[in-house]
């Protein structure tokens, strides 16, 4: 008999039983451990956002399993996602053969979701931590942004909305003026009528341009061929009314934001990490802060601000408020080494190995040599109050002042002056004062960056910031640069929070099948 070359290929060819699908999933296949997460998690967390009534519903937990999966294999897209339930087997498993078109998909992931995600999320943290895989013991934090589904060229700057509005009430004063002028040369009587109280040095809002604009129809019935007040109140209804709500509306939308962008007012601003090195324009985005262990993630936040440093204490609210207490040890790079970062976790008794702005530049050795004018190099003398400059002129205590920083926090700061500096042979080396020099000591502040050195630079923190590079910035790397997750799908701080947590919960799915 001669041997086949090629194995048997028949498309048609009938079969006694239809396979299971059970049969073709592999038993470690990560689809499995999904599965099997999920399934853990209270079902009634997602049962309650539904009100009941008309068509059935999809069973909740197997949106939420497949939309896992679809993190998972790096499938973002609610559309991709439908596609692959009527192709792809293991979706097909997973769904039990449901078919939920996208925008069920969509609806689930941004309305029903977006309402539990804190609890979907923080119930499989409690997984990992029943299961050994976690502690509370470290907490590595770190920031990265993201960019925002929003257009980049539909900015708004609140600099710009403040110089506008003031140049609009200029103008509102100057038409009221003009309008009271006219009146009163009309009509004594009328002219000292309470219009004029809108513009005399006081805050013009649109709820005051409306009462004007009140005011003067009352007039028009009086004089209905007053053309001056016909323009005046032209002006005001279709000009200076709108444009007055408009800017109002803008600063409620900032909530202490420097901008925002038009198409997701949730969105700031910001340079992108991968931009930096290009100098490339300012994205709208998110800044997203997130803590690790072992590479699993523990916790996330999203702030609308671009700075990592005021981000720390919301953060670990969070943490707190759905692990029940704050991390033991916390490590963090220099962007969060502040005096308010350091005064917190003195506060809640966490251990800081947290650097300060100037941590790696003091440890190098010759910083004393390079910096000798910095105030930080003058040696004090505790039993007089005294710092001494490199000319051996000491520097006294003058006075005490309030310092605040650009998030608020109120602290201290000792100012002490140098004694004579006219005849220093180094003073323009030293100083770009005038007068003598004068330095500012933040007592507490010195006290907790020494404390938070000696952390540091402990054998135990030694240990902690060798782990650092491995650990949450691995994570960030997973899913930017492996998983392709660079820009959100969805828009508002709600809906993004939602697509990130969904992220975090696929990455600790995926990262628990193979520990």
């Amino acid at each position: 008999m001669k041997r086949q070359i090629f194995k048997p290929y028949e498309q048609a060819q009938a079969m006694l039983l239809p396979p299971s699908l059970e049969e073709l999933i592999p038993e470690s296949h990560l689809v499995r451990v999904v599965n099997k997460m999920i399934e853990e998690i209270d079902k009634r967390v997602l049962e309650r956002q539904y009100k009941g009534g008309g068509t059935s519903a999809y069973d909740p937990k197997m949106l939420l399993k497949v939309i896992v999966y679809a993190y998972t294999q790096r499938v973002f897209s609610s559309r991709r996602i439908a596609k692959e339930l009527r192709e792809n087997v293991n979706y097909m498993w997973l769904s039990g053969m449901n078919r939920p078109d996208h925008r069920t998909i969509n609806r689930f992931r941004g309305k029903i979701m977006k309402a539990v995600i804190n609890e979907v999320f923080y119930g499989v943290v409690e997984q990992l931590l029943e299961q050994g895989y976690v502690d509370l013991d470290s907490y590595f934090v770190d920031g990265t942004k993201i960019e925002a589904n929003a257009n980049k060229y539909k900015f708004v700057w609140r600099k710009s909305t403040e110089k506008n509005k003031e140049k609009l009430q200029e103008k509102v004063k100057q038409l009221l003026e003009e309008i009271d002028e006219i009146e009163a040369a009309e009509d004594e009587k009328y002219g000292e009528s309470d219009l004029e109280e809108v513009g005399e040095g006081k805050e013009i809002d649109a709820e005051k341009l409306k009462e004007a604009a009140r005011k003067i129809n009352e007039r028009l019935k009086q004089k209905p061929e007053d053309k001056e007040l016909k323009k005046a109140k032209k002006k005001l209804e279709s000009d200076f009314i709108p444009r007055m709500e408009k800017y109002e509306r803008y600063e409620e939308i900032y909530e202490g934001r420097n901008n925002f962008c038009k198409t997701d007012t949730d969105a700031t601003f910001m340079r992108m990490k991968e931009d930096h090195m290009r100098n490339g324009q300012l994205k709208p985005g998110y800044n997203i802060q997130m803590g690790t262990q072992k590479q699993f993630i523990l916790s996330f936040s999203l702030h609308r601000r671009a700075g990592d440093t005021s981000c720390l204490k919301g953060h670990l609210e969070n943490f707190k408020t759905w692990l029940g207490d704050y991390p033991e040890n916390l490590v963090a790079d220099a962007g969060y080494g502040s005096e308010e970062n350091y005064c917190f976790m003195e506060e809640k008794q966490i251990t800081a190995y947290v650097k300060d702005s100037r941590f790696h530049y003091e440890q190098k050795r010759n910083y004393k040599k390079k910096h000798p004018y910095r105030a930080d190099n003058f040696p004090y003398y505790s039993e007089v109050d005294e710092y001494e400059c490199p000319q051996k002129k000491r520097l006294r205590y003058v006075f005490t002042k309030p310092y605040k920083s650009e998030n608020g926090f109120v602290s201290e700061r000792r100012i002490y002056e140098c004694e004579d500096c006219s005849q220093c042979p180094v003073k323009s080396e030293c100083t770009r004062a005038k007068n003598n020099r004068q330095i500012q000591i933040g007592v507490e502040w010195e006290r907790l960056k020494l404390q938070a050195r000696d952390n540091l630079l402990s054998p135990q923190g030694l240990v902690m910031r060798s782990r650092r590079p491995v650990e949450v910035e691995a994570v960030f790397g997973r899913l930017k640069q492996n998983w392709g997750f660079r820009r959100f799908l969805l828009r508002g701080i709600d809906k993004v929070t939602t697509e990130w947590g969904i992220l975090c919960i696929s990455h600790n799915i995926a990262k628990a099948a193979v520990a």
